[in-house]
Order: structure tokens, then sequence, then C-alpha cells
């Protein structure tokens, strides 16, 4: 509360301080269609109360629906509409708070009415080429009302869009691929730790054992051995396998042939 004095007579007057933007209260637009009862005005009050987020008062004559979308700090609606529907006209009048597009706000009530219409069409008909005539007219000054600005970003908008789902596809393919490749990764894995398991067990075979396959492949090779092929076989390091080779020769069990 401000207070003021006055010049006259020194006292204090209280004025109201000046309502914020935002406090200001809505405008108010209306519009009206042609239609026609088919049923009674008690059946269609009935239908309307089936959705909980209306209020429906009838009278004998009409139908009354408010719907309250949000309200101010005062708790009185401030995005609203009232519809009254008659025997042969339906009107609405609907709030323009000053944050809204009146344009946008006007196509956001007639689809509301359409939602509305298409819930009482069996007792309630209206005149459809009067409907489309409104949301024609309506669509046409929204979409009139848009910049090249909007039009550019609304196209950037979609290419994005665009480049998004093909980006996910891309990684959708990619998680496929990286299944694959770590079954094939776990498979080599498995039949490496199979060879390096058998390459430790020949590795294992003690100096006597080793001596003895030399011995028999020597017998079974008409007295002659190529090492690399002993070595690809029985997977010893070729070290190894000339030591043992040169020990027996030194204990007379091979001789060297030239």
């Amino acid at each position: 509360m401000i207070m003021a004095v006055s010049p006259r007579s020194g006292k204090k007057k209280a004025e109201k301080a000046p309502a914020p933007e935002d406090m200001k209260e809505p405008k108010v637009d209306g519009l009206r269609i042609s239609g026609k009862l088919k049923g009674t005005f008690k059946d269609l009050a009935a239908t309307l109360r089936t959705i909980t987020f209306l209020e429906v008062a009838a009278e004998k004559d009409a139908v009354n629906i408010v719907y309250t979308e949000s309200r101010d700090i005062n708790k009185n609606p401030h995005l609203f509409s009232i519809t009254r529907i008659e025997e042969n006209e339906v009107e609405v009048r609907y709030s323009i708070p000053q944050e809204v597009s009146p344009r946008k706000r006007r196509v956001d009530v007639i689809r509301y009415l359409l939602n509305i219409f298409s819930l009482i069409e069996k007792d309630y008909v209206v005149d459809t080429r009067v409907l489309f005539q409104l949301l024609e007219g309506a669509v046409k000054e929204l979409t009139g009302a848009v910049t090249m600005d909007y039009s550019k970003l609304y196209t950037s908008y979609d290419s994005i869009k665009k480049e998004i789902e093909d980006l996910r596809k891309k990684v959708a393919r990619l998680k496929d691929q990286n299944m694959a490749l770590t079954t094939q990764n776990y498979e080599l894995k498995s039949a490496n730790d199979e060879l390096n398991l058998r390459i430790s067990e020949l590795e294992g075979l003690s100096d006597e054992a080793l001596k003895s396959k030399l011995q028999e492949w020597i017998l079974e090779h008409n007295g002659s051995i190529n090492v690399s092929d002993f070595i690809r076989v029985y997977k010893i390091s070729d070290s190894r396998v000339e030591y043992m080779l040169n020990k027996l020769v030194s204990e007379g069990y091979l001789d060297v042939v030239e």
C-alpha cells in the first residue's frame, strides 16, 4: 500500500499500488456457432459431467460449461472459457492473458471445442461449415503471423530432428556391431586360452619326456629330424629342442651325420 499526503488537508490517503504486468486481468473474446439439439439438455449435461475438469451447470433451455485452465495467485480464474450450449446456438467466451497470443489462444479454444463436440455428437450437432471456417481463419492468422525467422527455426529444427534420428539408428547399428565383436572376441579368447593351455602342457614336458619324443621322431623319420616341423607339432621353443638334441649327441644317444 502506498501512502500519499494531500497538500490541502495534510491527512494521509491510501492509494492502491498499480498491479504488476502479469497480474492484469486478461482480455475476453468470444465466438458463436450455430447448432441443433438432438437429445435433451439433461442428457447433454450428463455426458459432459463425465469430464472431471469441467464445471457443468444445466438450465431448462441451455447447458453452461466452465473450463478453468489456470488461476492467478489470488485463486481467481486466469485462463478459462465459458461455453453456453442453447438449442440452436453455441456461444463461447474465453480469456486471453497478456502473455498469450490472441491468435494462438483462439486456435486452442477451437481445438477444445472440437473435443467437446465430438463427445456430445449423439445429443448435439453443430454447423461444421461454420466451424471449419472459424478454424481455417484462425490457422491462417496464426501462420501469417509467423516471421521468416520462425520459419527458418522450424526448418532447422526439422533438419536437426532428422539428424538425431539418423544418429540414433547409427548408434543402434554400432551397438549391434559391438555385441557381435564382443562375442567374437570372447570366442577368440577361449580358443587362445585353449592353445595357451596346450602349449603350457607341452612345454611342461620333463627333459626325459622330451628326449623320448625326440628319439621317437627320429626313428619314425628314418633317422633324421626337421627341427621346424618338430617345433610346429609339439609347440616347444626351438632353443629347448636344440639344447636337448645337443645333449642327446653328447650323451651318445645320437650321432650327427654330415
